[in-house]
Formats: C-alpha cells, structure tokens, sequence
C-alpha cells in the first residue's frame, strides 16, 4: 500500500533521510523508533509532501507521490497524525470533523463511537481541549479523510497514562477492524513494539534494522544496541 525507495530529504540543505526504503501493506501496522534526532519524523514529513524531497521513490498503491502537492497526497489517500497535532484553535470540534469528512467507510458518528470523549466536546474550540482531546481531534479528522495509509508521528507523547492506555486501545481497534495500512513513529519502545506488527529501527536517517516487532520484544539490550544507546 506504501513504499519508499531509496528515499532522500530533508529541511533545506540539511539531508536527514538517505536512501530509506520501506514497505507497509493494507491491514498492515508498521513501527519506525529510534533516538531523538535520527529522522523520524521528518521520514513521514517527506512521506506526506512537507518535508523537501531530494530523491527516491514514494509509492501509495502503486503509483508515484513524490512529485505531488501534500493536499494531492491526502486526496489519493494519505492520512496523517502530526506530532504537534495541529487542531485549527477558532474552529469547534464539530467543524474540525466537518470540514475533514470525505466519503467512506469512517463517518463522524463511527469516530464519536471510537472516541465518545469527543461527542461530549462537539461546541468547544480546538484551543478548549485538553492535549488527550486534541490528540484524539486529530486522529478522528484524519480517520474521516478516509485514508488507505495512515501515519501517526509520536500520537502518545505528553499525555498521562490513562489516555495513553485509551489510546493505544483506540488504535489497536482502528486496525483491527479496517484494511488501513499504518506507520507509526513512536518513541515509546515498548508501546511502539506491541501495537506493529514490524519495526524499522533508524539512525541518522537510516534503517539500520528491520523485523518481526515480537523479535524485539521485551529484548531491552538488543533494542538499546540497535538504537545506539549501548556501551
């Protein structure tokens, strides 16, 4: 469903990703982790058309996206989760799901469904929420795009551990009942490994290992070496 050939970019003359090539099928949960400052997320800002694009392929069913604009992107089927969130602060929770809605399988009452918290906060502002609620906000307006890949950057950081447990459920039932292909860039080793069902393991901009997610679980030593945060 998504793949990245040989893919290279970055943030001006800076390249952060070198020749990263990647695979994520339908129904498919694929984890990126690795040390702050290796080019996670910038992988999925090239991925999504934000970041600047320097060579290699970006592949979404098949056909090249590398050459299109970010809302082309979308419009072909590329969902995403930034790590900043990005709720619009003058618009309520009812028009953030509005204005995202394309026809599809995930609607708004499916969304409330997921996530009911939301259904509760329908007239209050995207600068009223709380960061669970934001969080939340975001996954839900990318849902309703209707995407055939999601990426989700970082969707757990900051958030106390009773929302994060929600929202790993959340996910963990956003994949279990639809054909979506997700990549998932998450720090949380542990929450990273047990929701994929392959990890890719990066540094400075490249894959330095890729497998089975249960071949790391649980492998503290080996994932630290991996990351570069042994001896």
């Amino acid at each position: 469903m998504l793949e990245t050939r040989k893919l290279c970019g970055g943030w001006g003359p800076t390249l952060v990703v070198e020749d990263l090539s990647l695979t994520v099928a339908a129904g498919e949960t694929v984890a990126i982790v690795g040390r702050n400052g290796v080019g996670k997320s910038t992988l999925l800002e090239l991925i999504v058309g934000r970041a600047q694009w320097r060579s290699g392929g970006i592949l979404l069913n098949g056909g090249d996206i590398a050459g299109l604009a970010t809302h082309d992107r979308a419009r072909q089927g590329l969902g995403y989760v930034p790590q900043s969130r990005e709720v619009f602060p003058s618009l309520t929770v009812a028009e953030h799901l509005q204005v995202a809605a394309r026809p599809g399988d995930w609607t708004a009452q499916r969304v409330l469904d997921l996530f009911p918290r939301l259904g509760e906060r329908m007239a209050s502002h995207g600068n009223q929420l709380s960061g669970g609620e934001q969080q939340m906000l975001a996954i839900a307006r990318a849902l309703l795009g209707n995407p055939r890949v999601l990426l989700m950057d970082e969707p757990f950081e900051g958030l106390a551990p009773i929302i994060v447990e929600h929202l790993v459920s959340s996910i963990r039932k956003i994949v279990q009942t639809s054909s979506l292909a997700l990549l998932l860039v998450e720090q949380r080793v542990d929450i990273a490994l047990d929701l994929s069902h392959r990890c890719i393991v990066v540094d400075r901009g490249r894959t330095v290992f890729e497998g089975a997610s249960d071949a790391l679980a649980g492998d503290d030593e080996r994932i630290a070496g991996l990351m570069g945060l042994g001896h």
